[in-house]
Order: structure tokens, then C-alpha cells, then sequence
């Protein structure tokens, strides 16, 4: 991902990095979602969903023949072995998919939202091909709150989702910009546009700096 400018949006479930993107976005910045490459990669006729189905069984399919997600979880989280296995199956392939929709942006800049950027499969060697990462915070109370607001799931649920992630003082080791998400959309969207606007500041004055060179 040689020659682009590129943030890695992280945080924990219920933070916010899905709003925080989305009000990037409306100030022209383009966003690549992970996730979103993860569920492509899962979808009907993808040769990932039948690896998937090679591993755990048919079962593991609804009846349209889609990924069972809520099963798949069960799985996963009764054991560490299916994790791994899947980890390594499909991170490779997340990666690849990520470097390269990068080179086709155009924007100055660009945002690679990676929920679990900190977690073993993005080990730290991997970081240097960021520019810089920025961490959407938020108080424990308030993302069990929100995160369950949100999924209608149970507060016990959502916890052991978050034991399963990176501490928050390992996600704050690794960022380079913090967002506090604790007061709403409002203050949320005004961090945004500083932070926009000290990214297009640095990586401008960076470009003018190659230009001279």
C-alpha cells in the first residue's frame, strides 16, 4: 500500500467507529470497511463460505445456503481451535482484498476501518503501513449500554463479545489520535472535521514537502 495516505479507524463494539466513518465519508474521505470485506468474502457461492462448510459441517448454512452467524459464534466462542482456523483462513484473504481496494482511492487520504486492528492477526509489524491509527474510545458503562441498545442482545452477551477483544489500554498503546465517543453524535461528528482537517494539514504540507524534494 506503498504511495497512500492511510488511517486505521479501530475501537471496540458499541464505540462508534461505524458513525465516525460514516461522518468522514461526508467530508469526502473514502472509507474501506473490513467488515464489510469480511461479509463479502462469506457470501453465497464464495469460496470461503464453503471452506467454512468443509470445516464445521453443512450445518453451519441456513437454509438459503447463507452463513449461519449466530451459529458460527456459538462455535467460535466454545472453541479457541475454530477461531484460530478461521482467523487464519480468512485474514489472509481480508488483507489482500483491503491493499487493494486502497490503491484504487483517490482521496488524499483514506480510512481503513479495522475493528480488531489490535488483536493477534494484526500483529504489530503490521502497522507500519498506516500513517496513523485512530482509536474511537467510549466508557465501559456506555458501550455495553449502546452496543446493546443497538443488537437488542443481553448485557452478559455483549461482555463476553468485549472479553474476547483488546483491552482499551492496548487499543490507546498503539494510537497515534483518540476520539472520545461519550457525548453524542454532535461532538462526535465536530472531533471528526478536526481531525479532517489536521489530516488534509499534514499530508498536504507532506506532499508539497515531495513535490520540493
Amino acid at each position: 500500500m506503498a504511495h497512500k495516505n492511510i488511517i486505521a479507524l479501530t475501537g471496540g463494539i458499541g464505540s462508534g467507529k461505524s458513525a465516525a466513518a460514516d461522518f468522514f465519508k461526508q467530508l469526502g474521505v473514502e472509507v474501506i470497511d473490513t467488515d464489510q470485506i469480511a461479509r463479502d468474502l462469506v457470501a453465497p457461492g464464495q469460496p470461503a463460505l464453503q471452506a467454512i462448510a468443509n470445516h464445521l459441517g453443512k450445518d453451519i448454512l441456513t437454509a438459503e445456503a447463507t452463513l449461519n452467524r449466530r451459529k458460527l459464534r456459538e462455535i467460535i466462542f466454545a472453541d479457541p481451535k475454530h477461531k484460530e482456523w478461521l482467523e487464519s483462513m480468512l485474514h489472509p484473504l481480508i488483507n489482500a482484498e483491503t491493499r487493494r481496494q486502497v490503491t484504487q482511492t483517490a482521496s488524499l487520504y483514506c480510512i481503513v476501518a479495522i475493528p480488531l486492528l489490535v488483536e493477534s492477526h494484526y500483529p504489530q509489524k503490521d502497522l507500519s503501513i498506516y500513517n496513523r491509527v485512530l482509536m474511537v474510545d467510549i466508557d465501559e458503562e456506555l458501550q455495553l449500554q449502546r452496543t446493546s441498545q443497538r443488537d437488542q442482545s443481553p448485557t452478559e452477551h455483549i461482555q463476553q463479545i468485549i472479553k474476547l477483544q483488546a483491552k482499551r489500554n492496548q487499543r490507546l498503546a498503539i494510537a497515534d489520535d483518540v476520539i472520545v465517543n461519550n457525548a453524542g453524535l454532535d461532538a462526535l461528528q465536530q472531533q471528526v472535521e478536526i481531525l479532517h482537517q489536521f489530516y488534509i494539514d499534514q499530508f498536504s504540507a507532506q506532499k508539497q514537502a515531495e513535490k520540493g524534494a
